[in-house]
């Protein structure tokens, strides 16, 4: 097949069967190309194939390479999918499309401040701590409703939830818990999956899946 003769034709393809065997619509997943720590000579080629979500980490990398690319392709979608510090709360939310990290209530307070100051009103994921991991970010399964009010209560559009299992662990079982906690919470964004394990996320109802490796290669320094 033509579509698979590249490395974004390859996922694209892979996310098409798993949808097609969950019985799901291909265009009911969103692919965001995890571009952080690579430089824009290494993600035109992706942009010339027609993708247009991309996904940052890290707020000052995203202004120092990413306006040069808008003014040449406008109609990218860039999301923020590393932890956010409360004071670059502002500068995300005039740069990014969606936030995948709100996990905390100062964090919280800090975007909906900088969503009324520019009048942006980006959409968020609540990123879960669902493996309970003391050294990762993501709000505790218990805090969800609670955190979720607080952004619903201040206004910030929120997108649905978004994960990180732990590694060298099988992850649908952490996928298929997300899934269940959106459904309760009455969300219908899932961001989960990367590039070990986005066809599993697939099959267990992922909305956004963030792939880097498997499209870019090894990461850059």
């Amino acid at each position: 097949m033509e579509i698979a003769q590249t490395p974004l034709g390859e996922v694209q393809a892979k996310i098409a069967k798993m949808c097609k065997i969950a019985r799901r619509e291909t265009e009911d997943v969103t692919l965001i190309a995890v571009s952080k720590t690579h430089p824009a000579e290494r993600i035109v080629p992706l942009l010339e194939e027609g993708q247009r979500v991309f996904g940052e980490n890290r707020v000052q990398e995203a202004q120092d390479k990413w306006p040069a690319l808008r003014d040449q392709y406008p109609d990218v979608e860039l999301h923020l999918i590393g932890q956010l510090q409360s004071n670059k709360a502002e500068d995300a939310v005039e740069l990014f499309d969606c936030i995948h990290g709100l996990d905390r209530a100062s964090l919280l307070k800090a975007l909906a401040k900088a969503m009324n100051k520019t009048g942006r009103k980006v959409p968020c994921f609540i990123q879960v701590n669902i493996g309970a991991e003391e050294q990762k970010g993501g709000c505790a399964i218990a805090d969800v409703p609670d955190l979720l009010a607080k952004a619903r209560d201040a206004g910030i559009p929120v997108a649905g939830l978004m994960c990180l299992p732990p590694a060298d662990i099988e992850p649908a079982p952490f996928f298929a818990l997300l899934h269940k906690l959106a459904q309760d919470n009455d969300l219908a964004g899932l961001s989960m999956g990367m590039s070990g394990d986005y066809e599993t996320a697939v099959q267990l109802g992922a909305t956004h899946v963030r792939v880097g490796t498997a499209l870019f290669g090894a990461r850059g320094g």
